[in-house]
């Protein structure tokens, strides 16, 4: 059972890493690749912590 949430968990980080890598230049970060691999891959800290980051983010998700 846990591995299976363990599965799962993995399978919506990198859901949200990709959709947010998809509809990054829809948000008001710098357009660098670093910025982007960067900011994709630390989204979860990210979106809990920083609310402009959330806001980007479901401007990233709209698509």
């Amino acid at each position: 059972m846990s591995t299976l949430i363990f599965i799962g968990l993995i399978g919506v980080y990198g859901a949200g890493a990709w959709k947010f890598w998809n509809g990054f230049e829809r948000t008001n970060f710098n357009p660098s690749l670093t910025n982007r691999i960067g900011l994709s891959l630390l989204w979860p800290a990210l979106f809990i912590t920083n609310q402009s980051y959330r806001r980007n983010f479901r401007k990233a998700l709209k698509g």
